[in-house]
């Protein structure tokens, strides 16, 4: 029995990264199922089952199970930090992923850094989370503040000088319109009009005339999925279409197309993810004809993000091999690793500084890629 018993004791002391325990390990995330986010809600939803089904079926964590323990915020902060602090308190969930957006992730971090969760945010990218000092919160996603900088870089080759930025007045909104106006004086382009309106608003056609006004060539909204079709059909409305359209997120999804139909043609975006031979990054291909095949529909950036989220806490979990919270926030904030999206590297902050967005514009009724050009699926096409 002693010998037994020793046997144990040097198992555990060489090899510690191995789990004994049969129970899943629980991963906690809200995500706005309902509310203004609903669309990009139910993709990263995609995601992360895509994530948790090829973990179970193909490796395991640590010799264990995955659940993802996924809730519906209502796309509603206070809804969100009411969750996760049940799911700490009462679920006692093991890790936690961040929720959609980034108000609603700068929302729970007081409750997560409480806590001592470290969180990887698969879909926030203001440039403020990573100004508060937290040191638990790793980006995913290119900065707000640099979200449109390819598209500048596009719209500049092309001779066109005068632009006009739009936003709703949420977090990532104002953020990425605020680094939209720096960057676009360092490209020599002219904003002729600036302007914030209040979140939910879909009418927007008062906003519409006076960019007609203006005189500008470009229009850039900041914004998400809601606010790129309101733009759209507001200035369908007073008749008048600039020579270009960009609108942050929303002309990313198949639904844009859907509820615009040919209103959406030449809009453009910009894409954290785009499926595309070149941009072969591992398990890329694959996760879109496994996506496809599941969903029927094609995946948006988000619902790519989401699985790469998984791909890099495993990663994470894997290199640190155990659960201890603290030594996995250390990983995440120095190991540099591959997922779909590309390379994963944050800075000392925290925020990302590997990744980098393509350039999007629908084309008869198609996603192309027009940025950069070494990526390109078609010219761009300006109005």
């Amino acid at each position: 029995m002693k010998k037994f018993a020793f046997l144990i004791l040097a198992t555990f002391i060489l090899f510690p990264q191995i789990s004994y325990s049969s129970s899943p390990i629980k991963i906690g995330v809200t995500l706005g199922l309902t509310g203004k986010y609903t669309e990009l809600g139910k993709m990263q939803e995609r995601g992360y089952r895509l994530w948790e089904s090829e973990v179970n079926s193909q490796r395991k964590l640590l010799g264990r199970e995955v659940n993802v323990i996924i809730k519906d915020d209502r796309s509603d902060p206070a809804t969100a930090v009411e969750l996760y602090k049940r799911m700490f308190v009462e679920e006692k969930v093991d890790l936690v992923f961040g929720p959609y957006s980034s108000g609603i992730t700068n929302a729970i971090l007081p409750v997560t850094s409480e806590f001592g969760y470290p969180v990887l945010a698969n879909g926030a990218s203001s440039d403020k989370i990573w100004q508060q000092g937290y040191d638990h919160v790793f980006g995913l996603y290119i900065p707000a503040g640099k979200y449109a900088v390819g598209f500048l870089e596009m719209l500049r080759t092309s001779g066109m000088t005068d632009i006009a930025i739009v936003s709703a007045d949420d977090p990532f909104s104002i953020t990425m319109a605020e680094g939209t106006r720096k960057w676009a004086e360092r490209f020599g382009l002219n904003v002729v009009y600036f302007k914030r309106f209040k979140k939910g608003t879909s009418n927007l056609e008062e906003i519409a005339k006076e960019v007609k006004n203006s005189g500008a060539a470009a229009l850039i909204v900041c914004g998400h999925f809601n606010e790129s079709v309101d733009m759209k059909r507001s200035l369908s409305n007073i008749g008048w279409q600039p020579d270009v359209y960009y609108a942050s997120v929303g002309p990313v999804l198949q639904k844009y197309y859907e509820k615009l139909g040919r209103l959406a043609e030449n809009s453009f975006s910009s894409s954290q993810w785009e499926y595309h031979p070149k941009l072969s990054f591992p398990g890329s291909s694959e996760f879109f004809g496994t996506f496809v095949k599941t969903y029927g529909i094609k995946p948006s950036y988000h619902a790519a993000s989401a699985f790469a989220g998984g791909t890099v806490l495993e990663a994470a979990v894997n290199k640190v091999g155990s659960l201890d919270r603290e030594k996995i926030r250390e990983m995440l904030s120095t190991m540099d690793v591959m997922s779909i999206l590309g390379r994963y590297g944050v800075d000392r902050t925290g925020m990302q500084i590997r990744q980098f967005p393509v350039i999007i514009q629908w084309q008869n009724a198609k996603k192309e890629i027009v940025w950069p050009k070494e990526l390109r699926t078609a010219d761009p096409v300006f109005e």
